[in-house]
């Protein structure tokens, strides 16, 4: 057995095959591009899912087996079954990681842990983004200096509907 990192990735996997544009995009899928970006960047075993596989791709097995869930939704949420939500957030609580992307903030799973709506504002602007480490010591800002960019960003902002966090790792500015 590994000692490297299990990491999942799942998407919706919606867009790819319904929108030609966002297909050439991404012919592997948003999820085969995530699971490529985590492989240049960390050692981990990497597994992908997707919303139409049975039980969503994430059977007991693969989540028992997943160190790091790292979910990207945006308009499927509603197709999430329930009884799969809830074995994500047991094993959330249990302590996988979850890492929720895009618009996951509208999620079940995220809504159910975090016990709100996750609303937020948003707005397209194209702007590059930039995003300061504030909580050097915490293991998800290893690597990292004091800030990093990102080019052309979408804008998410307050309120932003969830409990206050108990580590606040990055705060961002965009312009």
């Amino acid at each position: 057995m590994s000692n490297r990192i299990q990491v999942t990735v799942w998407n919706e996997y919606r867009h790819e095959p319904h929108n030609e544009f966002i297909g050439s995009l991404y012919p592997n899928g948003i999820h085969g591009a995530i699971a490529e970006g985590v492989a240049e960047h960390l050692e981990a075993e990497i597994h992908c899912a997707t919303l139409d596989e049975p039980e969503h791709g994430l059977t007991e097995p693969v989540l028992s087996n997943t160190d790091v869930l790292i979910w990207w939704g945006h308009m499927a949420h509603h197709e999430v079954d329930d009884t799969i939500v809830t074995r994500v957030q047991e094993r959330v609580l249990d302590g996988m990681g979850l890492i929720c992307l895009h618009s996951a903030h509208l999620s079940k799973i995220f809504r159910v842990l975090m016990g709100t709506s996750g609303a937020l504002k948003w707005r397209e602007a194209s702007e590059k983004e930039r995003v300061w480490v504030i909580e050097h010591g915490h293991p998800i800002a290893n690597g990292f200096g004091e800030y990093f960019e990102i080019e052309q960003t979408e804008m998410y902002g307050e309120p932003f509907d969830i409990p206050a966090p108990d580590t606040l790792v990055f705060v961002s500015w965009v312009g």
